[in-house]
């Protein structure tokens, strides 16, 4: 049993938790909670770390599982929630290519411009699995896909959404053209409703960053500019909402087709 803080492997927990760069380095990821643990690709799992109140609840769960037990006090400090379920995880990072997010005949994609807000990123996620979406596009300055809270938020998408951090948006949306898939930008000035454009055929949104929205240069190379009608005196949606009502009026549009 780990009972000590100054451990070599609670340590690599702690700076896995607080420091992309070491996640990155590593090519390994934390996830927490019972569900996660469950969901997590066998195949995927590096390390497991468990209290003694969890090994005796979920015997059925980690037979013929290798994993290390903590003292609660000890895993407190590795665990980033306020109230730990007791299972903690280092899952290998799944990388994917751009062939992987743009096959099948008609793809859906959600293209998001440096946004910042981890529980964003997540949500958007775990809703892109619910609509369908084949995958998710992210620029460079988007925060990191692993940060433990945005892991949370995915509630066990990022296990199965594939996705695709690109250096120039600029090249991707050219490529998206080549394959023939519509861009559609989320911009306060779209000369049409989102429900009154046609999402059958290959498809991408494009979300800007919480604050400014999509940049001046990203907006000029959409093909068509969507815009989601507001009352009162809401100017925009939070970026998450906006992707989830995209992408559920394709996913509408395309269970109606069928």
């Amino acid at each position: 049993m780990i009972t000590s803080s100054a451990n070599a492997q609670v340590k690599e927990v702690i700076q896995l938790s607080k420091k992309a760069k070491e996640r990155h380095r590593q090519q390994l990821f934390i996830v927490e909670g019972h569900k996660m643990f469950l969901e997590a690709p066998k195949s995927r799992i590096r390390k497991i770390f468990v209290t003694e109140a969890y090994e005796k609840e979920h015997p059925k769960e980690l037979s013929d599982l290798r994993y290390e037990v903590v003292e609660e006090r000890v895993f407190a400090q590795m665990s980033d929630t306020q109230t730990p379920q007791g299972v903690l995880c280092l899952i290998q990072m799944q990388e994917y290519s751009m062939e992987e997010l743009l096959g099948g005949s008609c793809p859906l994609l959600l293209v998001l411009e440096d946004l910042q807000d981890p529980g964003n990123v997540g949500t958007i996620l775990r809703t892109a699995e619910g609509a369908g979406v084949s995958g998710i596009l992210l620029s460079r300055n988007c925060v990191d896909l692993f940060n433990p809270k945005t892991i949370r938020s995915t509630m066990g998408s990022i296990y199965r959404m594939p996705f695709r951090y690109v250096d120039s948006l600029k090249e991707s949306l050219s490529m998206l053209r080549e394959r023939n898939i519509h861009t559609y930008a989320a911009h306060l000035e779209g000369a049409h409703a989102y429900d009154q454009e046609d999402y059958r055929t290959g498809s991408a949104f494009l979300i800007g960053n919480e604050g400014n929205g999509l940049s001046q240069e990203i907006s000029a190379l959409a093909d068509t500019w969507i815009r989601i009608p507001m009352c009162g005196q809401v100017e925009s949606l939070n970026a998450a909402i906006a992707a989830s009502l995209l992408g559920y009026e394709a996913f509408r549009q395309r269970r109606d087709n069928k």
